[in-house]
């Protein structure tokens, strides 16, 4: 299992991208989390296998429609997980 944090800039907010990534991320398999930031970014916890984290970062890279994605910071992190969630906004 990879864990991985992502801090993801750009329009990413008010564009659908929190329930996007959380139906990408069920249809993958992923486990984590993702908020909005007061700042405009969005962060997000994921949690899979080699291949479903890559596919995710992939789709990260890109987002919804409407979104911009501009940069995502991404770190190693750890936990266990299950369910993809969306939580409150930090």
């Amino acid at each position: 299992m990879k864990t991985l944090r992502l801090l993801i800039h750009g329009r990413v907010q008010g564009v659908w991208f929190r329930e996007s990534m959380r139906l990408e991320a069920d249809k993958l398999g992923i486990a984590g989390w993702v908020r909005n930031c007061a700042d405009g970014s969005v962060e997000a916890l994921i949690q899979g296998s080699d291949a479903a984290t890559s596919a995710m970062l992939a789709w990260v890279r890109i987002g919804p429609p409407q979104a911009r994605v501009d940069r995502v910071d991404q770190s190693a992190d750890e936990g266990e997980f299950s369910g993809f969630d969306t939580l409150p906004s930090r």
